[in-house]
């Protein structure tokens, strides 16, 4: 689902529904449809180099784990990316938000359902807190989130350190162990059950791609988050309250990345500091391949799920044939420079498509 805001021509320049569907076809197939046949054909390749590629417990499910965790960091980025901000903080507020579900389940004793709900309240609090800094100063959203990233880096080591002996909360709550280990083949209606490669954590994933995608494509609230991204001044002369749209965006960045924090929390059964220390690199990956813009006013939700798993796959892939970390880093800062470069072109290509339009 790719949705972006678009410039409105009077009725006799515009042109008939077929010819614009006809127009916007190669468009769909060489974003969403290319990238999914992209990763269909690294999967079948890895899956012929290394047949265990294809074991549904041992790398199918916790391939798609990480998927499911790094899908809900990249739509935490390309809410931002949306309004022509960034989130260089989304680790650290993952960490923020998996520090007061853990605390909340060792020392509130909180039901599992509680703690996630705690989780999220305190992401989108310090999201709102952010996205407030950067609409009544007016500083860049990279310096602002820099600023942050740093603040809650000492912030979350700090509180570990005097709430905990080990740098973690150990406590888990009921629930906890079967979130993480469980999959849809444990879910069964009758007789037919679910896939034993899907973990049940991806459902928080679903929920976050649905809910996304309603407020972009149906919403007059998306809209607005867009057109805020795509020229600020227009949407500001329009009467759109842009300063709260700004506060709106990050609070729901914050949001998703606690979610995240918290899903990567239940993969690995503890709530530490370090959570959230890898996300920054798979959060612009997985938006940018997607075909989210860095200057706003174009996102795609399925795209950043699509974004997400072509990483994935690359990764697991590498990690199969043995390729050690360094050269693993590589290949993704080549795959994250290609996307960037094919952002700039998107960019460009768009811009000239409405100049001559016009």
């Amino acid at each position: 689902m790719k949705t972006a805001v678009t410039p409105t021509d009077s009725e006799t320049d515009r042109p008939s529904e077929g010819a614009r569907a006809a127009h916007r076809l190669p468009f769909w197939i060489n974003q969403q449809l290319g990238l999914l046949v992209l990763v269909v054909a690294l999967a079948a390749l890895f899956g012929v180099v290394r047949p265990a590629f294809f074991d549904e417990r041992l790398v199918l499910f916790p391939l798609l784990r990480d998927i499911s965790t790094l899908t809900v960091v990249a739509l935490a980025q390309m809410v931002v990316l949306s309004i022509g901000h960034m989130n260089l903080a989304v680790g650290r507020m993952a960490a923020f938000g998996a520090l007061f579900a853990g605390f909340g389940y060792d020392r509130l004793g909180l039901p599992l359902p509680l703690g996630l709900v705690l989780c999220l309240v305190a992401g989108a609090a310090i999201g709102a807190l952010t996205g407030w800094i950067i609409a009544r100063t007016g500083v860049n959203s990279f310096v602002v989130t820099l600023a942050m990233d740093f603040t809650l880096l000492g912030l979350v080591s700090l509180l570990y350190s005097a709430l905990t002996e080990n740098a973690a909360f150990t406590t888990r709550p009921d629930g906890l162990a079967e979130l993480r280990s469980y999959s849809l083949a444990d879910i069964c209606v009758g007789p037919i059950c679910g896939s034993p490669a899907i973990p049940q954590l991806a459902q928080f994933t679903v929920l976050a791609l649905a809910g996304l995608g309603f407020l972009y494509a149906r919403t007059r609230l998306g809209r607005e988050l867009l057109l805020t991204g795509a020229n600020p001044a227009a949407a500001e002369l329009s009467g759109i309250p842009t300063g709260r749209r700004i506060i709106l965006a990050h609070a729901l960045s914050g949001l998703l990345a606690a979610l995240a924090g918290f899903m990567a929390a239940v993969g690995t059964g503890t709530f530490r500091a370090s959570i959230g220390d890898d996300f920054m690199l798979p959060s612009f990956l997985g938006a940018v391949l997607g075909g989210t813009l860095l200057t706003g006013g174009v996102v795609s939700v399925i795209g950043a799920l699509l974004g997400t798993s072509l990483v994935g796959v690359i990764r697991k892939g590498l990690d199969l044939l043995s390729v050690g970390l360094e050269s693993l880093n590589i290949y993704l800062g080549c795959v994250l420079l290609l996307a960037l470069s094919a952002d700039r072109v998107r960019t460009v290509v768009s811009y000239r498509k409405v100049v001559r339009s016009t």
